[in-house]
């Protein structure tokens, strides 16, 4: 079966707006939260991914201006978001195909009982006073996104650790202790929810002065100025955008429908790149089976679009 939907909720021309949240809170209710935003969003032609979980709440979402301050109102209604913020960013075209409310384990996956931000954590920096944590040389400053993530833009100067997931995060900082080697440890991500648990973790592995990005690469973008910025190349983004620039503008990647990569107009030439088929990080690792099939599924996405519909997969 399939799914076809058209955008709903806006008027023409309008921008959608875009809202990435997190709230790290304890909600021991949160599975009864699901019915009813899941219901909210719908009605009000918002699409995106809200996860909920004991330890609080996470998620990107987008719709007309009206339909996501319905729903960020109601979620602030719930006296364990009251606190909730959110950033704003807009797009051209509906970045997300459905809405999706999950329930899980947490609401970024680490792996590692006990780590709790709401007890300890280490300490928020304004996107103002980055660029001074991260040129002083006493700092290492540490991204914790995962290697396709970093290959598209990082801070000068930043460590990659190279994860393929936030899994792995920590064996990584357990295998390097040469991380004990200046007294400061500045932490980035996205937008701000991978750093923050990964600081918690950091506290609990001993080090002390600890420090991370507040609102993530994406507050600092749109604060930040580019000629102050020591922000190199783009920032990805986990929806129909890819990336932003400077001032939350899209960037100009692609993505690989075939292993989700962001893809460069460099990559989009190469021999084994065929759209929704494969790309260069791909095509080793997949048979000609896997092509057949990944075809097959850009041509129904196709004849959708050219239907003016959305082919939402199985």
């Amino acid at each position: 079966m399939t799914e076809i939907q058209t955008d709903t909720g806006r008027k023409a021309g309008e921008p959608f707006l875009v809202a990435a949240l997190y709230h790290f809170v304890s909600v021991p209710r949160f599975a009864e939260l699901r019915a009813p935003l899941q219901a909210l969003c719908e009605d009000n032609g918002v699409r995106g991914t809200l996860l909920l979980a004991h330890e609080g709440i996470n998620g990107t979402i987008a719709g007309p201006a009206d339909g996501i301050r319905t729903v960020l109102a109601f979620l602030r209604a719930q006296p364990e978001f009251a606190k909730l913020e959110h950033k704003e960013s807009s797009a051209a075209e509906m970045p997300f195909l459905r809405m999706k409310v999950r329930l899980k384990k947490e609401i970024v996956t680490m792996g590692v009982e006990d780590i709790d931000p709401n007890r300890v954590v280490g300490t928020y920096v304004e996107a103002k006073d980055w660029n001074a944590l991260i040129s002083d040389p006493d700092t290492i400053v540490i991204d914790t996104r995962n290697d396709y993530e970093t290959a598209i833009g990082i801070f000068r100067g930043a460590v990659d650790p190279q994860t393929k997931t936030f899994r792995e995060f920590p064996d990584w900082v357990r295998n390097h202790t040469g991380l004990h080697n200046k007294p400061k440890i500045a932490m980035y991500c996205t937008g701000g929810i991978r750093c923050e648990k990964a600081t918690a973790f950091m506290k609990e592995q001993g080090f002390d002065e600890v420090y991370h990005l507040k609102g993530g690469i994406l507050k600092y973008l749109e604060e930040v100025p580019a000629e102050e910025s020591l922000w190199e190349g783009a920032c990805f983004v986990f929806d129909e955008r890819v990336s932003v620039t400077h001032g939350l503008e899209e960037g100009e990647h692609t993505l690989c429908r075939a292993c989700r990569h962001p893809l460069t107009a460099e990559e989009i030439r190469a021999d084994t790149y065929e759209p929704g088929v494969s790309c260069p990080h791909c095509f080793a690792s997949r048979s000609d089976e896997d092509r057949a099939r990944f075809r097959q599924r850009q041509l129904q996405m196709d004849l959708a679009r050219k239907r003016g519909e959305r082919h939402l997969g199985k």
